[in-house]
């Protein structure tokens, strides 16, 4: 048994064991169990969140709430493994965590993003008129109404803001050239290879070989076939009925991200 697959085991067990306890004191202590048996979770998504902006020791508690989280509200009786539903949580809880702890006071997201452009064009319009701009004049050069520009400009204190001109790791990199316009497909993939490799465990050999065949090795139905000893129109078959009930249920998760 796979040390995945393992600690998956002794997770559902503990549990069992928590929704069958009714002392507090004990329910308590199976949920810190839990949530210590699962560490390396958090810690992996943690790891993954690194070098943009925000220390790791700071991600990997962020990371630890989500998966207390998780275990909190997790029931056994859900179709989904505890893995895919501890996943999405904990991503969530990180990504919550970029987007809200750099504010100190909550203002409107339209002012959050006019106040970052504000930061980031005054230097060149500064260095265009030789000298500070007017109210008028930054509101002209961003194409925005002034009313808006002296909001955001009043905004300043309220809120602090990463710079991306800031170090991100050893090897001289910006945050800007960290920082991936959009969500980092390393890490949706890695987080599907977690949240998919409880579910295809419980496959049988052969549904797992074909799948394997057919989406790692390339190969085509009809070599599937003269592989696992059945026709091409049966492969057929099998992809469909297995890739359907990886939909079904993937489906939790998704809706849990």
């Amino acid at each position: 048994m796979s040390d995945r697959a393992a600690r998956e085991a002794a997770t559902v067990e503990l549990f069992e064991l928590r929704a069958r306890a009714t002392d507090p004191v004990e329910q308590q202590m199976l949920l810190e169990r839990i949530v210590e048996l699962n560490l390396e979770i958090a810690r992996g998504i943690a790891q993954r969140f690194r070098g943009r902006g925000v220390e790791l020791e700071d991600l990997e508690q962020v990371a630890c709430v989500g998966l207390m989280k998780a275990a909190t509200n997790y029931r056994l009786d859900a179709d989904t493994p505890f893995i895919g539903y501890a996943v999405p949580t904990i991503r969530g809880e990180v990504r919550r965590y970029f987007r809200d702890s750099a504010w100190t006071v909550r203002i409107p997201r339209r002012l959050q993003e006019l106040q970052g452009l504000v930061s980031a064009k005054l230097p060149e319009l500064e260095q265009e008129l030789g000298r500070e701009p007017s109210t008028e004049e930054l509101a002209s050069y961003l194409d925005v109404d002034e009313a808006e520009i002296e909001q955001a400009m009043a905004a300043r204190g309220c809120f602090n803001v990463l710079s991306l001109d800031r170090p991100a790791d050893d090897d001289g990199l910006s945050l800007a050239e960290v920082v991936p316009d959009e969500d980092d497909v390393a890490v949706s993939r890695l987080e599907a290879v977690d949240m998919l490799q409880p579910i295809l465990d419980d496959l049988g050999s052969r549904e797992r070989r074909i799948l394997e065949l057919r989406f790692v090795e390339g190969w085509t139905q009809a070599d599937i076939g003269a592989e696992v000893g059945v026709s091409q129109m049966q492969v057929s078959r099998l992809l469909r009925r297995t890739l359907t009930e990886l939909r079904e249920r993937l489906a939790p998760m998704a809706a849990a991200a």
